[in-house]
C-alpha cells in the first residue's frame, strides 16, 4: 500500500520481440501489474513491444504526454544482449534522469544475485511522468520493483507539487 493518501496511475510496458508476436505469455508485465495494484496504483494502460528503440521510445512518448499517467514501469530489454534497448529508448525521451532509483534497484538486488551487475536500466522523467525500466524476468521485476516502491510515491508527490510536500 502507497504511504500517501494520494492516489497515483501507471502503465506497463514489455519490451519483447516473442511477446509482441504473441508466442510467449507476458508473466513479467503481470508481476509489475500485481505489484503496483498492490501497493495502490491504478492501471490505465499496457502494451507489448518489439526489442525496437524507435518502438519503445513512442510508447513512453505517447503515454507520458497523453496526461493520465503517473508512472510507466516498463519490463525488458535491460541486458546486455544486441536487441536490449530499453535504457536506450528510455534515455533518449525524458527531460532528466533519476539515477538513484536505478542504483538502489542495481545495489539491493546484487545482494541476491551477482546478475544485477549487468542491468542497465533508466529511470527517468518526462513531462512530469516517471519512468522506471525494470529487467524482463518476473523474479527480477519482483526483486527491483520491491526496491523501487519504496520511493515512488514520495518522488511522485514531489514531481506533482503536492501542498505539504517539504520542497513546496
Amino acid at each position: 500500500m502507497t504511504t500517501s493518501e494520494h492516489s497515483f496511475s501507471f502503465a506497463v510496458l514489455t519490451s519483447s520481440d516473442a511477446g509482441a508476436k504473441g508466442e510467449r505469455e507476458d508473466t513479467s508485465g503481470d508481476a509489475v501489474v500485481e505489484m503496483m495494484t498492490a501497493a495502490g496504483f491504478k492501471l490505465i494502460h499496457r502494451d507489448i513491444v518489439p526489442d525496437e528503440a524507435d518502438r519503445i521510445a513512442e510508447r513512453l512518448t505517447a503515454w507520458s504526454d497523453g496526461g493520465d499517467v503517473d508512472v510507466i514501469v516498463t519490463t525488458g530489454g535491460t541486458g546486455l544482449g544486441p536487441r536490449d534497448v530499453t535504457p536506450q529508448a528510455t534515455a533518449s525521451v525524458v527531460e532528466f534522469q533519476v539515477p538513484g532509483i536505478a542504483e538502489a534497484m542495481r545495489t539491493e538486488t546484487t545482494r541476491i544475485t551477482p546478475m544485477a551487475m549487468l542491468s542497465r536500466s533508466v529511470v527517468g522523467v518526462r513531462n512530469g511522468c516517471l519512468i522506471v525500466n525494470l529487467p524482463g524476468s518476473p523474479k527480477g521485476v519482483r526483486e527491483t520493483l520491491d526496491v523501487a516502491l519504496k520511493a515512488l510515491t514520495h518522488g511522485l508527490e514531489m514531481l506533482q507539487g503536492w501542498r505539504g510536500h517539504p520542497s513546496h
